[in-house]
């Protein structure tokens, strides 16, 4: 066990934006086309984290030309270059399955935090 847990540990990244569910992020993708390589970025509202360790993982939706996209990402890949937080959410759920059923505005309505 203790050799898996220090291969773990050599893979975790040691910065990680602090995020939660309900948060509007930009993931910086690092995306390698042949010989080039370049960031694309995905943005969207957080409606779920699950996992610790090597294992987490976070799911971003955002509404692109009428339809819900979704995309599953591994919080530690090394594909991520890093996330950005741009607006912090409020809610009171730890997933936000039900904005799939929504529509227009209102799938991507989550009140903003205030401190």
């Amino acid at each position: 066990m203790a050799i898996f847990e220090e291969i773990e540990k050599e893979q975790l990244k040691s910065e990680v934006t602090p995020f939660a569910v309900g948060d509007s992020v930009k993931v910086h993708i690092r995306v390698i086309e042949g010989e080039k390589e370049r960031v694309q970025v995905y943005s969207g509202i957080v409606i779920a984290r699950r996992g610790i360790g090597i294992n987490a993982s976070f799911i971003v939706r955002r509404v692109s030309f009428g339809e819900g996209v979704e995309k599953s990402f591994s919080l530690h890949s090394p594909r991520i270059s890093r996330i950005q937080v741009e607006r912090r959410g409020c809610v009171h759920r730890s997933k936000l399955y039900y904005l799939r059923k929504r529509k227009g505005k209102s799938a991507m309505a989550v009140k903003e935090r205030s401190f």
